[in-house]
């Protein structure tokens, strides 16, 4: 409960920070486009992620994901440290002392303003060591090519870097579905390296992803 003395110190209720009506700005004359603290925000559109999958499939073959998910990873240190800055200072607190609830809304809602999809944070089988994150409507794997294998290497790499960062131990993160191949959304399984070892050549034959986790929690 929200005392009376607390109001008369600060007088701003905290609500969901990155809500999209309030997180995004931008000027029509000048083309601009930034969040609530004034940092640039970038707008990709559809004809240069297409352009993009197709680059690195030229230059880079059959390493292209491996590109991508090394930018991902790039990508997702940066954004773990501007998303605990930001919702430090909005909340006046560090993430670490954030409430689950606060934590899982703020990245949700993050997630879905920066236009990325819809996150959903499975913790299921937490006390087996796994945790399951699903994505859907990932516009990163909406246009990229298809085929037989996950092409989420992009959030591969951006989910494993910042739940790594949270947990602060080392983790590995295994596409085990994706939208691109015909799935209903694209999941990752995170865990430690060595208990997923089992797992990538279930997703290299094409196993379903319910087939891959029986797998993992039958394991010694």
């Amino acid at each position: 409960m929200v005392s009376v003395a607390d109001l008369l110190i600060d007088s701003r209720l905290p609500g969901n920070y990155f809500a999209s009506d309030l997180y995004v700005r931008g000027s029509l004359e000048l083309g601009l486009l930034e969040n609530r603290r004034g940092d640039r925000l970038l707008a990709i559109p559809e004809p240069l992620l297409k352009a993009i999958y197709a680059g690195l499939e030229k230059e880079t073959g059959h390493a292209s994901k491996l590109v991508l998910y090394n930018c991902g990873r790039w990508w997702g240190k940066n954004f773990y440290a501007r998303f605990c800055e930001e919702l430090s200072d909005y909340y006046g607190k560090p993430l670490a002392d954030l409430s689950m609830v606060e934590f899982l809304q703020s990245l949700q809602q993050c997630w879905r303003t920066h236009g990325w999809g819809q996150i959903h944070l499975d913790t299921v089988h937490r006390e087996q060591g796994f945790l399951t994150v699903e994505i859907w409507h990932s516009p990163f794997t909406a246009y990229a090519p298809k085929g037989q294998q996950p092409s989420g290497s992009l959030e591969q790499g951006i989910v494993e870097v910042f739940l790594s960062q949270l947990t602060g131990r080392e983790l590995k993160c295994l596409q085990t579905s994706c939208d691109s191949k015909g799935d209903d959304c694209n999941r990752f399984v995170v865990g430690l390296a060595k208990r997923l070892e089992k797992a990538e050549a279930m997703v290299a034959g094409s196993q379903p992803h319910q087939t891959i986790m029986q797998a993992l929690l039958q394991q010694e």
